[in-house]
């Protein structure tokens, strides 16, 4: 029997497993359970073994994985298009990749990608507080996916959990370095680490929840993350719905300070066209 992988778990841990069969499509588990005094939508992408694409049987984001989420988002966007308070949407994020594959780039992986990516902006727009809780690795266009569009991202600080572009071992591989070099790269320039300490500090992370059992969590860890979870709920909902918040924190003003600028002098000629 496959063993359960850190999205699974979680999901499974805030939802108490109240996921019904006919929310369980394959890769991707969406269940409405209660978060404090509502409910919220958890999602989740899990490996899929039996998957037709042979790409996507890990926990991965490719053809199938994309189009539903986009549905299991939009399903929470038009079951709540008439009541004034939305539920939250919590994405947990545990993907490795896109899945890459010949057949996957023929069938338009990029558009299925897209359709998840424009389905959480579209429920973040519309008065959703979308939160993402990182468990496990966030890695390149399956994090763009299914996570990115939050209106704020938490993380636990545990072994095996990273937000990059690529893994470690392509990383070294793309720069010329061995792994060794990369990480004393990335001690230097923060973007380029993979620590989440050092992410954290780049002003987009909400929250990062040290000594947390990744893998088999108990009740304490699972009630933290809960508490972490409501509140940001409430931070959101009080809050604009765009993105903003990722360039007001002390640490994104003092390590991106040349990426706001670009913002500030972009938006002025814009306004003066």
């Amino acid at each position: 029997m496959m063993e359960a992988s850190r999205g699974q778990i979680w999901f499974d841990a805030l939802t108490s497993g109240k996921g019904s069969a006919s929310n369980n499509e394959g890769p991707i588990r969406n269940a409405d359970a209660p978060l404090g005094e509502t409910t919220a939508r958890f999602i989740t992408v899990v490996p899929d073994p039996h998957n037709r694409f042979p790409r996507a049987t890990d926990n991965v984001v490719g053809l199938e994985q994309g189009w539903l989420l986009a549905r299991a988002v939009r399903n929470a966007i038009d079951a709540d298009r008439e009541t004034s308070v939305k539920r939250p949407i919590v994405a947990i994020v545990d993907v490795k990749s896109q899945a890459y594959g010949r057949r996957e780039e023929l069938l338009g992986v990029h558009l299925a990608c897209a359709a998840a990516v424009d389905a959480y902006a579209s429920a973040r727009l519309a008065g959703h507080p979308v939160i993402a809780l990182i468990v496990g690795p966030a890695m390149s266009g399956a994090f763009l996916a299914h996570g990115y569009q939050a209106n704020r991202i938490i993380a636990l600080d545990a072994d095996g959990i990273s937000v990059h572009a690529m893994g470690k071992e392509a990383a070294a591989r793309v720069t010329r370095r061995n792994v060794e070099g990369l990480d004393e790269l990335g001690d230097r320039v923060l973007p380029m680490s993979y620590k989440m300490s050092a992410y954290a500090k780049l002003g987009l992370l909400h929250e990062l929840i040290a000594g947390i059992d990744a893998d088999t969590p108990g009740q304490e860890d699972i009630g933290r993350v809960r508490a972490s979870l409501i509140a940001a709920i409430d931070d959101a909902r009080q809050g604009p719905r765009d993105l903003s918040s990722r360039l007001k924190s002390a640490d994104a003003k003092q390590i991106r300070a040349a990426s706001i600028e670009v913002r500030k002098r972009m938006a002025e000629q814009w306004d003066a066209s």
